[in-house]
């Protein structure tokens, strides 16, 4: 019986330990890029490491000015910045910052180490300007997000309903 025992130990120390090692290896393995556009520096030392999740535009009215929504992740052990957003669909995407009475233009954005930016309604949100063609349900984006330590990450960005909220839906 002490030797079942044992043995019963010893396998599931065993299988812990595999699966243990097979996640990490899993988790080194995805995090060079990702569905919605990811991307960052090597997972080496605590270098930032950053993904783009949750990306969105509203519909604009009559096709003109839009917002824009995303979340930055990063699992790294350093920060980042957000420094300009562009884009080959559109002539200006630029950063801004909602209170509760004003709008400004912002310089950058702050990515906090083992942490999240989130550009969302009534916060942090892109403005973007001058579409090259009038945007339409179901159409896609790209977003070039130029960061100070990682570099560009190039996302594509669905145009959603004028009412979509992420999580909700």
């Amino acid at each position: 019986m002490k030797s079942t025992l044992r043995f019963r130990r010893t396998a599931l120390a065993g299988a812990v330990l595999a699966t243990a090692l097979g996640g990490g290896a899993f988790l080194v393995a995805c995090g060079a890029g990702g569905q919605d556009g990811a991307g960052g520096a090597p997972a080496s030392g605590g270098a930032a490491r950053l993904s783009v999740a949750d990306s969105y535009i509203p519909l604009p009215p009559a096709g003109g000015m839009a917002a824009g929504y995303l979340t930055v992740r990063n699992e790294g052990g350093e920060g980042d910045e957000l420094l300009k957003v562009s884009s080959p669909g559109a002539s200006s995407v630029t950063l801004h910052r909602s209170t509760a009475s004003t709008m400004e233009q912002v310089e950058k954005l702050d990515v906090p180490a083992h942490g999240a930016l989130q550009l969302a309604r009534g916060g942090t949100h892109l403005m973007i300007m001058g579409w090259q063609k009038a945007p339409a349900l179901g159409d896609e984006l790209e977003l070039d997000l130029t960061f100070a330590r990682t570099g560009t990450i190039a996302v594509k960005v669905p145009v959603k309903e004028l009412t979509y909220r992420p999580g909700q839906q």
